[in-house]
């Protein structure tokens, strides 16, 4: 039902004739967003009958790329596929000339993928309690991707449930943290199995904790953080697409659509898997659910733990 539901969106007369469809990337080349538009939107354009050009627009922690899309016109001819910084950007960004909430439509979740924490290799603790216990006897550090981060957030939200001090050193990049952690300059850090699982793989570093509700991506043998003694711990990064606030909601629906079929394709769910990401899809109203309910679960962080991510 649903699949005949999306060919039949997809089957209404086309978009723009001879314009391409610009997704932007508001993040550098070959990384985590920039990997997953790039797979995605072969298969979104064969959906659709139209060219997909992806487009590399960093700065200022996406909001440079953001904001091109906030001022492009709301046809669906221009898009952005950004993560889970979206909803830590309003709390980053000052004097930005667009309302992160109020200028874009969330269309599509295209994957999700947990965070996970692992250990140096030589440190006293194999489980989160043991971590916790040492992090109650001593200074504990934990390296993320960098302020503000999912991997920050999520060793922030850890230590204000567990009533224990972690200290934070951000890094410019998962893979950064993850050579102290081999080296033993870092107790522990968060972020991407891409990142991480290598050190796992190989004994320089412990693998602790899933920061998703579930068991997902390719470390998905160890625990989540919710089921080690913190029900409700939930904090799952994403890749997703966003449009214009006033693309018309029909617009937004087959392009929803086209992402479902471009999803379909056994082998382009194979190829995001192995990296670490789980395919979604689904209709806006799904995706602006998720946004919503990660941006309440931030700014509630932000406010009880009195967290800087400036």
């Amino acid at each position: 039902m649903k699949r005949r539901a999306a060919l039949a969106l997809l089957a209404t007369p086309a978009l723009a004739q001879g314009r391409p469809i610009r997704i932007i990337v508001p993040f550098s080349p070959g990384g985590q967003s920039d990997t997953v538009a790039r797979l995605i939107a072969p298969g979104m354009a064969e959906a659709l009958g139209i060219n997909i050009v992806v487009e590399n627009r960093p700065g200022a922690g996406g909001a440079v790329g953001a904001g091109a899309v906030a001022a492009a016109t709301a046809d669906g001819m221009t898009l952005l596929v950004d993560s889970f910084g979206f909803v830590v950007q309003p709390l980053i960004q000052r004097g930005l000339p667009f309302d992160y909430q109020r200028a874009f439509a969330a269309v599509s979740q295209l994957v999700a993928l947990p965070y996970v924490l692992v250990v140096r290799a030589n440190f006293p603790a194999r489980d989160l309690a043991g971590y916790l216990a040492a992090a109650r006897a001593g200074s504990v550090t934990f390296g993320s991707p960098g302020v503000g981060s999912i991997g920050h957030l999520a060793g922030a939200l850890l230590a204000h449930r567990a009533g224990v001090r972690l200290e934070h050193v951000p890094y410019r990049g998962g893979q950064d943290a993850a050579r102290d952690v081999a080296a033993g300059n870092l107790d522990s850090a968060i972020s991407t199995a891409n990142s991480l699982r290598p050190l796992t793989l190989d004994n320089r570093a412990h693998g602790i904790a899933l920061t998703s509700a579930r068991p997902m991506g390719t470390m998905a043998n160890l625990p989540t953080i919710a089921a080690s003694g913190f029900p409700g711990y939930d904090l799952t990064s994403w890749n997703g697409i966003f449009a214009p606030a006033a693309t018309p909601v029909t617009m937004q629906e087959r392009i929803a659509a086209a992402v479902d079929a471009a999803l379909a394709d056994a082998i382009r769910r194979e190829r995001l898997s192995a990296s670490g990401n789980e395919p979604v899809g689904g209709p806006p109203a799904a995706f602006a659910a998720t946004v919503a309910r990660d941006a309440r679960v931030v700014r509630e962080l932000v406010r009880e733990t009195a967290l800087r991510v400036e």
